[in-house]
């Protein structure tokens, strides 16, 4: 019965996931039969509510890219070296206080973060001349790497604090300084649950959606200054779904055709990550 129930739960996962593909994928098949798929890809306007419209998706993509490089570019090194302080630097009465701290911020509504970007970062980056505008990539994504932080944290926390302390005393017994064996021993042998917190961080930045959509704004642009104004493919999917577009029509059909694709970026990046872990995994008596 135990396993029942189990394998009952494993199932619902994977046949929830099933029903995703397949609620994406008929109106996407419907929507690059009258759209050309190469045109899709390698359009560089996006324009499916005027008149004459344009499918080029390219802007929508490196928008996403754009927001994800700067919330990477903030959690991935400030929430690795909060789980190298967690797990080899702090008293456990302090890891015991900072890290329930620490995950707070995961509990914050993104929607809260999304106004704290506008009204507070934003106004700070123009006061320290950076010439960002109102809305723009910039903030947007160091806000979401604020935001993300505590994943990469807490899931590389308990990485490292999985790794043997026979590795650790066998470093201190080389001379080592502590922070060798942090950087050096611990870190190298708890690698693959680090690089799962970064993917999962990645896969989050992606998928976000209320920060880009109040902070980026909805302006598909194709540029790499994150001084602009960009918009992200989960940002055009919540404006657009929201909207007063006809049922059926080709503009309707857009927003599967974009969260196809956005899974298709989730999908390929979680193969990858599998891989890496499965690469670099180590396993201890």
């Amino acid at each position: 019965m135990v396993k029942g129930a189990l394998a009952l739960c494993a199932l619902v996962s994977v046949l929830t996931t099933v029903g995703i593909v397949v609620a994406l994928l008929q109106p996407s098949i419907e929507f690059f039969r009258e759209i050309n798929f190469i045109d899709y890809i390698t359009g560089t306007d996006w324009a499916p509510l005027f008149e004459p419209a344009r499918f080029g998706v390219l802007p929508l993509i490196v928008g996403t890219l754009s927001v994800t490089f700067w919330a990477c570019f903030v959690c991935i090194p400030f929430g690795l070296g909060s789980a190298i302080y967690l797990s080899e630097y702090a008293r456990p009465r302090v890891r015991r206080l900072l890290k329930p701290a620490l995950e707070v911020l995961a509990g914050i509504p993104t929607v809260v973060y999304g106004f704290f970007a506008l009204t507070f970062f934003t106004p700070l980056l123009q006061d320290v001349g950076t010439g960002v505008g109102i809305f723009n990539a910039l903030s947007a994504g160091i806000v979401m790497g604020v935001m993300l932080i505590p994943t990469v944290a807490s899931i590389s926390e308990d990485a490292m604090s999985a790794v043997p302390r026979d590795l650790r005393a066998g470093g201190y017994a080389l001379g080592a300084s502590r922070l060798q064996v942090s950087t050096r021993v611990v870190v190298p042998a708890a690698i693959s649950g680090i690089v799962a917190s970064f993917v999962l961080a990645v896969s989050r930045a992606i998928g976000e959606t209320m920060i880009v959509l109040i902070a980026a704004g909805t302006l598909p642009q194709l540029t790499l200054d994150p001084r602009e104004s960009v918009e992200t493919m989960t940002a055009f999917i919540a404006a657009t779904g929201i909207g007063d577009v006809p049922t059926g029509s080709v503009e309707y059909k857009t927003i599967f055709a974009v969260g196809l694709t956005l899974f298709c970026f989730t999908l390929v990046m979680n193969m990858v990550a599998i891989r890496l872990v499965r690469r670099y995994r180590e396993a201890y008596e």
